[in-house]
């Protein structure tokens, strides 16, 4: 009796590991194969009126990190080709010393970006509230996501999942260790279930707040 409860208990431990390592892979899977044939190198991508650069950490001295100058570079590479003319840049402002949409804008004007061509979303916190907010509150409809090629199959699941035609972008100009790599990417791992739970099960509302400005000729 004691033999077949152990058995039991056993291929229910066993059952439900399973299906607890399908939940949290099946996501990225799902998502890499929905992004393949939507992410271009920017010297192919196609042209769009709007580039989202979604933000990605600051320095103590409030500047932009390295992975977070690269989405930048890539958008303004876009933007000199003539493929977008406007960039909206939307990240996280915890604070006064802490606003990564401004530390975005101004490394942007330090590589030659006019300042009229950048609108700042201050409430992108997450993916999910930069794809929501630029479609809900800034309107935009279509457009390039800049980001690292380990984050955009999930940035490209949540804009189109929400409304927003989308495409992406690889930024690629730098080099980073193999150590940030794996990192970056088991967070990705775990941010792409949160992404499924957001678009299918809870659909939170993001703060609202009121847009900058975002005008295309």
């Amino acid at each position: 009796m004691l033999k077949r409860l152990f058995k039991f208990l056993w291929r229910l431990i066993l059952t439900l590991g399973a299906m607890g390592l399908v939940g949290l892979f099946l996501p990225r899977i799902i998502t890499s194969m929905y992004a393949v044939d939507r992410i271009y190198q920017k010297e192919s991508a196609p042209g769009k009126d709007i580039a989202i650069v979604f933000g990605a950490g600051l320095r103590r001295d409030g500047t932009a990190t390295a992975i977070l100058r690269d989405r930048v570079e890539t958008a303004a590479s876009l933007y000199f080709s003539g493929k977008v003319k406007k960039l909206l840049m939307s990240g996280d402002s915890q604070s006064e010393g802490y606003n990564e949409p401004e530390a975005m804008r101004r490394f942007a004007l330090s590589l030659g970006v006019p300042n009229e061509a950048i609108s700042l979303d201050f409430a992108g916190s997450r993916t999910y509230d930069t794809c929501y907010r630029a479609k809900a509150v800034f309107g935009v409809k279509s457009a390039l996501l800049v980001t690292q090629k380990f984050h955009l199959p999930r940035a490209l699941f949540l804009c189109n999942a929400l409304g927003l035609e989308a495409l992406g972008v690889e930024a690629n100009n730098h080099r980073f260790w193999r150590g940030s790599m794996l990192v970056w990417n088991v967070r990705e791992q775990l941010a792409t279930v949160g992404a499924f739970l957001d678009v299918y099960v809870s659909t939170p509302i993001p703060v609202s707040g009121e847009p900058g400005p975002l005008y295309v000729d």
